[in-house]
């Protein structure tokens, strides 16, 4: 296997609840992922990013990990994962996987013990405080969740969360934490999983740094990298990084840390430019990013299973974008983004799809599409936050395409 696959890889994203319910329970599962493979391959998709399958509460569709070696068994069994590792093998699919380390559940097992006060060896795996501190960073979410430190009745002292309440932020700084986060690391990668999608990357480093030595936080991913490739030198480690292209060879490293990027900038500029009917915005932007390391690149997108970030553009470029995709208050969410997808946004129509998505396959990186997308799927603006982008695939017409129907809305919401 090439180490540099991913570089002329196009990566087909799946949620695993949302795709296909193989046994009519209403929750969309591994083995369903496992039948319809043949159809991902028809597509041209020579990988999977696969958001969690994780035993999870779902409160923030599966991102709250409960246990990250254990698969909800909603969704389907450590067997099941092994299998479509296996299968998508023989089509020459690789999977790519979600690290998701910058927090956890606050009913994972570390969290519960870490509760039960400063004697706990887990505590100091959580960041507490006696008292409130700062708002800072901000948080992820502030419509939502206006502050990042909540008062835990059990443990008598502050924790710190930047995304939901009940995501409590890892302690990144703490060797035992690492090397929790290696053994998750090294059990997928001997299950055969291609690579690890790293959620909230940007954050980690924050986490990780030593007071004023933010090059100790880039260090994390040197670690990560020199585990996984000195037995699997193929593996990649994708980052979340909506940080500044000044920032970007921070986290390559070299070609020693992460491997691809998620490009948030070009993303904003491609929005940006398909809004104005201008290509200048983009190329303005490609001609900003930094060349990345001979084994690195960057991975760029349309629309994902999250809301359509577009601050850091200028004032007038933002009120523009945003005036134009999310006329409606409704489209828009955290004072930053739309919580639509792309067929909506373009108004449904199929030429002008059609052209977007041959822009994203002209672009200097790796394609990732979202599933729907190669069919139009539209919103669910009923649907709270981000839900909104993560209704079924739709198989078929009808209110349920391949899922039961008297389970369906409960699914849409979790």
């Amino acid at each position: 296997m090439s180490r540099l696959w991913h570089q002329n890889a196009v990566i087909y994203q799946i949620d695993p609840t949302r795709f296909f319910d193989s046994n009519a329970d209403g929750w969309g599962d591994l083995r369903g992922i496992v039948e319809k493979l043949d159809y991902v391959e028809s597509l041209g998709a020579t990988a999977i990013w696969l958001t969690p399958f994780y035993l999870s509460p779902r409160r923030d569709n599966g991102y709250d990990v409960e246990n990250h070696i254990e698969p909800d068994p909603r969704i389907g069994s450590l067997d099941d994962v092994e299998w479509l590792i296996a299968e998508a093998d023989k089509r020459d699919i690789r999977l790519i996987i979600e690290l998701v380390a910058q927090h956890t559940a606050d009913t994972h097992s570390w969290f519960l013990e870490a509760r039960k006060g400063r004697d706990s060896p887990f505590h100091d795996f959580y960041l507490w405080r006696d008292t409130p501190g700062p708002d800072e960073p901000a948080p992820m979410f502030p419509t939502v969740e206006p502050h990042i430190w909540r008062f835990d009745e059990q443990a008598q002292r502050y924790y710190r969360h930047l995304f939901y309440h009940h995501e409590p932020d890892l302690n990144l700084r703490h060797p035992d934490v690492i090397q929790a986060v290696d053994r998750v690391l090294r059990f997928w990668a001997d299950k055969g999983v291609a690579g690890f999608r790293i959620d909230a990357a940007s954050h980690m480093v924050e986490q990780a740094s030593l007071p004023g030595d933010r090059e100790s936080g880039y260090r994390l991913f040197n670690h990560f990298y020199d585990l996984l490739t000195v037995d699997h030198p193929d593996m990649i480690l994708l980052g979340e990084v909506d940080v500044n292209v000044s920032e970007f060879q921070d986290f390559f490293g070299g070609g020693e840390r992460l491997t691809t990027l998620l490009n948030f900038w070009i993303n904003k500029n491609t929005i940006l430019a398909l809004a104005r009917e201008d290509a200048a915005p983009l190329v303005k932007a490609l001609n900003e990013l930094p060349m990345p390391p001979a084994n690195g690149g960057y991975c760029f997108w349309l629309r994902n299973h999250d809301e359509l970030d577009m601050e850091d553009l200028s004032e007038e470029d933002y009120d523009f974008v945003m005036d134009k995709y999310a006329p409606d208050p409704d489209m828009r969410i955290y004072g930053r983004g739309i919580r639509r997808r792309l067929a909506p946004m373009l108004g449904g129509n199929e030429r002008h799809q059609a052209m977007a998505h041959a822009l994203l396959f002209s672009l200097p990186g790796t394609p990732v599409v979202r599933y729907g997308a190669e069919i139009g799927m539209g919103d669910l603006l009923s649907q709270p936050e981000r839900e909104s982008v993560r209704t079924p695939m739709q198989w078929h017409a009808g209110q349920a395409p391949g899922f039961l129907p008297a389970i369906l809305p409960g699914l849409w919401s979790r």
